[in-house]
């Protein structure tokens, strides 16, 4: 069939060929957003009077007709129109007839296309905003249930301090806050209209990109028409955003998959979020969160694979440029799904209390607060943390903690110590005296609760 664009050609490719430059098996995705683009661009043409009212009105109803069929399922792409643009500009004509092709009048594939993606990156980015939302929110109900749970905080993997579970678990809300207002941030970018930049150099008839952007909703038309076709720093600052938002995400499900373990055995999560061995029946395993942890590799990758289409592209629009969409598309679905999975995650899991309770009592976490209790006594931190230094060790030849030793053993190590050394110890005390601003203080993981519920 004769192509759309085919006046200067004398022979068509070869069907492989065809298929290996289409881009319909993935840009088909962009539907609603191609029509909706569509529809401005021919309401601005009756405006201006560059189509005729009758023509205008015309080619509306039939993209409102393409836009009911591609709302029921029942559009069918062919490869031999290349992309959903040409797709759609078919389906048109075949609707209404000639007319149909009165609406690529001042506009060219390359603004339409940049136009359809600022359009779609700017409600899929709101979407994942509203579930990075949702996971906050899961944190804080998890949170308030537990201020006053207590677990061993890790650095290095080895067990330092005992700390709130909330507050663990509100460091969590504190990297998705950053990445919410990052999200955010990029709409100022993504708001923009490239339409009516046509192929590069603007076009020749009395377009009005102003109304055409406010008919779409954008905040801002492109200055620059060079510009507004090969700009694709709204989708590398997507994928980059991504990039760091999924990376906290496998910061809290290789926690979720430590937690969960029998080693730890500090929570259990919710049937619905495990699956189990084919040869082991008492297998439980915290597979979506280890599959979340393993889709940050596509997001990486998707943001390489943007920066290199881009790298040492001469202006404006290149070929290169089709490989921008397939990386953005994925990247939202991973997104969209590692959050939902997430915040059911999170409500759902049982926390065991009584397993972290004894973790704590059975460990060395309280060490600082002796180093601690002996600088109050006036003691030079580096002499009092030698001391407590030595008292561990004594205590890992006997196979004892801390709170087992007697008072006269505290004092043969040290003279200063008193009988109040055990509440001082003792992990609740411990965890309730760090009330310094963003401490583990239960006083202040409720204000940081109410902090946190103020912004969602």
């Amino acid at each position: 069939m004769k192509k759309l664009w085919g006046g200067r050609f004398s022979k068509t490719p070869e069907q492989w060929i065809e298929e290996f430059g289409a881009s319909i098996s993935f840009d088909q995705q962009l539907v609603m957003e191609d029509i909706e683009g569509s529809l401005a661009h021919v309401k601005m043409l009756g405006k201006t009077g560059i189509l005729a009212q009758e023509e205008s009105e015309q080619i509306q109803a039939g993209l409102l007709k393409l836009k009911e069929k591609a709302q029921a399922g029942e559009l069918e792409y062919s490869v031999s129109e290349e992309d959903i643009h040409l797709n759609l500009e078919k389906m048109l004509i075949e609707e209404i007839g000639p007319v149909g092709g009165k609406l690529h009048t001042g506009r060219s594939r390359n603004d339409q296309v940049a136009t359809d993606m600022h359009l779609y990156l700017k409600k899929q980015v709101n979407i994942i905003m509203d579930h990075i939302q949702e996971l906050q929110a899961a944190l804080i109900e998890q949170a308030e249930k537990n201020v006053e749970t207590i677990l061993p905080g890790y650095t290095h993997l080895q067990r330092a301090q005992p700390v709130s579970f909330a507050h663990h678990l509100l460091a969590y809300f504190w990297m998705l806050e950053r990445d919410k207002q990052r999200f955010e941030e990029s709409l100022k970018r993504i708001d923009i209209s490239p339409l009516g930049a046509s192929a590069l150099a603007g076009t020749t008839f009395p377009i009005d990109r102003h109304y055409s952007a406010k008919l779409l909703g954008f905040s801002d038309v492109y200055a620059n028409s060079m510009d507004a076709v090969s700009d694709r720093d709204f989708i590398v600052e997507f994928l980059s955003n991504s990039a760091l938002a999924i990376t906290h995400l496998t910061r809290l499900a290789e926690e979720i998959i430590l937690w969960s373990s029998k080693e730890f055995s500090f929570i259990e999560l919710d049937d619905t979020y495990a699956t189990g061995s084919s040869i082991m029946p008492q297998k439980k395993n915290p597979d979506m969160a280890e599959l979340i942890r393993g889709k940050s590799g596509r997001v990486f990758g998707n943001l390489i694979s943007m920066l290199t289409v881009l790298k040492g592209l001469p202006m404006t629009y290149n070929k290169d440029m089709q490989e921008d969409k397939e990386g953005m598309f994925d990247t939202v679905h991973t997104m969209v799904g590692s959050l939902k999975i997430f915040s059911g995650m999170i409500r759902t899991m049982t926390v065991n209390t009584d397993v972290m309770k004894e973790a704590v009592n059975k460990d060395f976490s309280n060490a600082t607060e002796l180093a601690d209790y002996l600088a109050s006594k006036g003691i030079p931190f580096r002499e009092a943390h030698e001391i407590v230094g030595k008292l561990v060790l004594y205590c890992i030849h006997r196979n004892c903690y801390l709170l087992d030793l007697s008072l006269e053993e505290f004092k043969d190590a040290c003279s200063k110590i008193e009988e109040d050394v055990y509440r001082v110890l003792a992990p609740a005390e411990a965890v309730r005296r760090r009330n310094s601003y963003g401490g583990t203080g239960f006083d202040q993981v409720k204000i940081q609760l109410d902090q946190a519920k103020k912004l969602i």
